[in-house]
């Protein structure tokens, strides 16, 4: 019997030793707890409790990994603590309701696959030392209210998949940098109060998908080199102040997309279904899945 105590004993210690994250960390999950008012979460901790029931966080060999609150009604600000965690991979505090700044030590995380802000009421300027970020693969920091021009170090995140920034403030003109992402399938830039020529070195990313610079002040004319794309299925350009007559000229000729939107257009259907794109006939914005990077 005290044989059979013993070794209950010992499983429950090595059960408990899986989790056992280190004290800052675990003391950074707390303050991120309270500075996003967690007693209000619709999902909230039991910070009592075991972190291994915590709901959104992933521990692997003693860290945290993965903090996923999506849609989980966070109010308040990301604390700077949160740079704790040096072996994070997945921050998904999208749909939220958080304010301020992004903490500056947030973009030492270097581990960091997944980073998704979108849909909350952040602002400041998005700062150079976003290089950090040197694994970042999916970035999506859409509808919030940062300002400023996208930095030239950007173009320095190499294994970028996807870059929303629909839906915020920024300005000023595209870097060029912007080229060097040769792994990106989505580059997502609607609404904002971007300016310029659009450069036609996009055209070198081989892997676009996507591309979407609709309700932006981009001038003169678009790119023709960027509608022959090869993998370029969605392609919204409306409502900037491009040269629309050299784009009806030269779109049914060179396009092999398959949505073009731009003004004065029906939105051109061309060469494949795009059923798969449109979920509802009512709407005319590419459809957006977000979910495989949770």
């Amino acid at each position: 019997m005290l044989k059979c105590k013993y070794f209950l004993i010992l499983a429950f210690l090595a059960n408990s030793a899986v989790f056992a994250i280190p004290k800052e960390e675990k003391n950074a999950l707390l303050d991120l707890y309270h500075s996003t008012n967690g007693s209000n979460w619709i999902t909230s901790w039991q910070i009592t409790a075991p972190i291994s029931t915590w709901e959104g966080v992933l521990i692997e060999n003693n860290h945290v990994v993965g903090i996923s609150l999506f849609n989980n009604n966070l109010s308040g600000t990301i604390p700077a603590s949160i740079g704790t965690f040096k072996k994070l991979k997945v921050l998904n505090l999208a749909f939220n309701s958080l304010n301020g700044q992004i903490p500056e030590n947030l973009y030492t995380l270097e581990n960091l696959i997944t980073l998704r802000l979108g849909k909350n009421n952040l602002s400041g300027a998005i700062p150079s030392t976003i290089e950090g970020l040197l694994h970042l693969s999916f970035l999506d920091l859409f509808d919030n209210k940062f300002t400023g021009e996208i930095p030239a170090s950007i173009g320095s995140l190499k294994e970028l998949k996807v870059l929303s920034f629909s839906d915020n403030k920024f300005e000023g003109e595209l870097p060029a940098s912007l080229s060097n992402l040769k792994k990106l399938e989505r580059l997502e830039l609607a609404n904002n109060n971007l300016k310029g020529e659009f450069p036609n070195t996009i055209a070198t990313i081989s892997t676009l998908k996507s591309l979407v610079i609709a309700e932006n002040s981009f001038s003169n004319k678009f790119p023709r080199s960027i509608l022959a794309m090869p993998n370029l299925e969605v392609l919204q350009i409306q409502r900037n102040n491009f040269d629309i007559a050299y784009l009806e000229n030269i779109a049914l000729t060179e396009s092999k997309v398959v949505v073009f939107d731009y003004d004065r257009s029906n939105t051109l259907l061309l060469e494949r279904d795009f059923k798969s794109i449109f979920p509802n006939k009512e709407t005319r914005t590419a459809k957006t899945k977000f979910e495989d990077y949770e």
